[in-house]
């Protein structure tokens, strides 16, 4: 455990640069008097660690100093090639900075790891799009997200759902969510996001921005999606469930919705069950209910049963006509 530690310490002195006492002990979960021990065992070992003192002090591997990776174990080395992102870097103009990485760990990695970690590749592959959609191919996005890598603002013409506008952007960050692209920009104090499918027009700017010092992209998002899914799922509606559709429900429901179903007393003689299911605006959860069919009734919000009864009543109208 310790020999883990202690080389977990010295890539992220590496990896970091300066660190402190505090932050080390918070990554590896033990404390600080624990991070002295270990500071004094790689001295001891001739790492060339040292300290500075004050505000602004911690610990530093002398400049130059360079870990090999043979400290790797099998199962670490295979799973830097189970990333998955080579598509991805290609998209982002990176495709040739991924293999040459690789080929470069390989070459650093002991010979008998070699071996298993150019096997992952032959055996799992990320496919990101969802099924039976493409995945976006935005003419900028490698323009955009050498933007990023630099912190260059951004002047895109975008088109939104609502109009066309101009935008300086500061751009912090790029997601891939099913295939689409999407930028996390600042724009003056507030940090919005943008499908980049939907910028007509790019121009990058010379000049530079700060990225703030506590924004994380990974956080960003999932507090994005949360905001997303509880303005989309902002009601609830009490339906009458069958047998089979709930069995349906995992094809047809959002994970946000199916997380949050309830269900109301007990299943009658036939199996019908009594649920509450987060929905949204009344066309889109009407459109999204018929789905189960003759499955599921909607006993309220009345507004929400009004509509199913008169999609089904225009579909019985349709095909009772057709072919007149």
């Amino acid at each position: 455990m310790r020999a883990s530690r202690l080389l977990s310490i010295l890539i992220t002195l590496q990896a970091k640069g300066r660190v402190t006492a505090r932050q080390l002990a918070d990554e590896c979960q033990v404390s600080v008097r624990t991070i002295y021990r270990d500071m004094d065992a790689l001295s001891s070992a001739g790492i060339p660690v040292y300290s500075e003192r004050g505000v602004e002090g911690g610990y530093l591997l002398v400049a130059g100093h360079r870990t090999q990776l043979n400290g790797l174990s099998g199962d670490e080395a295979e799973a830097l090639f189970m990333l998955g992102l080579a598509g991805q870097a290609a998209d982002l103009g990176l495709g040739s900075a991924v293999s040459d990485a690789q080929l470069k760990l390989l070459a650093a990695l002991p010979a008998a790891q070699r071996s298993g970690a150019e096997r992952m590749s032959n055996r799992f592959h990320l496919d990101a799009p969802a099924w039976f959609s493409e995945a976006d191919q935005p003419p900028y996005l490698a323009t955009l997200a050498d933007a990023v890598r630099n912190q260059h603002k951004i002047r895109v013409r975008y088109r939104s759902w609502k109009a066309e506008n101009v935008r300086v952007i500061a751009p912090l960050g790029l997601v891939q969510k099913s295939g689409q692209w999407y930028l996390a920009g600042q724009v003056e104090e507030d940090v919005r996001t943008y499908r980049v499918a939907r910028m007509l027009e790019l121009e990058v700017l010379s000049e530079h921005f700060t990225r703030p010092p506590d924004f994380n992209l990974p956080a960003y998002w999932q507090q994005s999606l949360q905001r997303m899914e509880d303005d989309l799922y902002n009601q609830t509606a009490l339906v009458k469930i069958s047998p089979q559709g709930r069995r349906w429900l995992k094809a047809f429901l959002s994970s946000y919705q199916l997380q949050r179903c309830i269900d109301i007393g007990e299943p009658d003689c036939q199996g019908w069950q009594r649920m509450q299911i987060p929905v949204g605006s009344v066309f889109h959860s009407a459109s999204e209910l018929l789905r189960l069919g003759a499955e599921l009734e909607v006993l309220s919000p009345e507004a929400l049963r009004t509509q199913m009864q008169q999609m089904t009543m225009a579909l019985a109208k349709l095909y009772s006509c057709s072919g007149k």
